[in-house]
């Protein structure tokens, strides 16, 4: 599926229907936990004619901030924003990525500020540049006992990299249990994988949404997402308006969800 895009739509007319749009969602069906990849933030700068990606980046920071109200508005308890892959680590100009770190750490801090949001960091700090590790985990810090809206941020993620991370972590807790790998080999369990993820006691992704209409997951929640819808939306990300997110959250109400079936 795919929503609309552009700035247009500011007038009452608009509110109008945005307001009958969320009347119409009921309650029970407004997925626990929506994951988010804000796409086509350089696209949006170069179409615009800045110089540099920065902006773009920049603008789909703003967005993220108007996202997670939106969220937080309609009651959904859960959501991760893919920020920074490990690929990106790796492949970004330097200059574009070191903007990149900067305004993600400024988004940390300032999520962090919220009224009762909790924030934590998904992915390896130890790939990071030493200050934003600081300010991810000073934000974790901050909003732990928070209850609000949890808002996970994908950090120096990878998917895969989850994933073997958990399975080490398993490995290394039975070998301090005194255990056999033939025991671990014979226990083994989904459950105790998802345990061990970043993001483990957390409910899976009901939702997954992409902005720019790209339509792939690009190494993010890999094994939360088996089950999950997905949403792709035309705009890019900083275009990403209201209407656009109430009817992916429409459209998930809708769908007959047969988890596998």
């Amino acid at each position: 599926m795919s929503g609309g895009g552009g700035n247009q739509g500011r007038g009452p007319l608009y509110r109008l229907y945005i307001n009958r749009l969320r009347r119409r969602l009921r309650p029970e069906a407004v997925p626990h936990h929506v994951a988010m990849m804000i796409d086509g933030n350089r696209r949006w700068a170069r179409q615009l004619g800045y110089e540099t990606a920065a902006h773009g980046h920049r603008a789909g920071a703003a967005k993220m901030r108007e996202f997670l109200r939106w969220c937080d508005d309609l009651g959904i308890e859960v959501v991760s924003l893919y920020l920074l892959s490990t690929d990106n680590l790796r492949k970004r100009e330097s200059r574009e990525l070191a903007d990149l770190i900067d305004i993600i750490a400024e988004l940390a801090d300032e999520l962090s500020r919220e009224p009762n949001w909790r924030v934590q960091h998904v992915g390896r700090a130890d790939l990071l540049p030493p200050d934003l590790a600081r300010v991810l985990a000073g934000a974790q810090e901050r909003t732990r006992e928070h209850t609000g809206l949890h808002v996970n941020l994908a950090v120096g993620y990878g998917g895969r990299s989850e994933i073997v991370d958990a399975v080490r972590s398993i490995i290394a807790q039975h070998d301090r249990e005194g255990g056999s790998l033939e025991e671990l080999a014979a226990s083994l369990t989904p459950e105790q994988i998802g345990e061990h993820l970043y993001t483990g006691g957390q409910a899976d992704p009901d939702l997954v949404i992409r902005t720019s209409g790209e339509q792939r997951l690009s190494d993010f929640l890999l094994w939360q997402s088996a089950h999950s819808e997905f949403y792709f939306v035309e705009a890019l990300g900083p275009d990403l308006r209201e209407v656009d997110f109430l009817r992916a959250i429409r459209d998930f109400a809708d769908r007959d969800r047969r988890y596998g079936g």
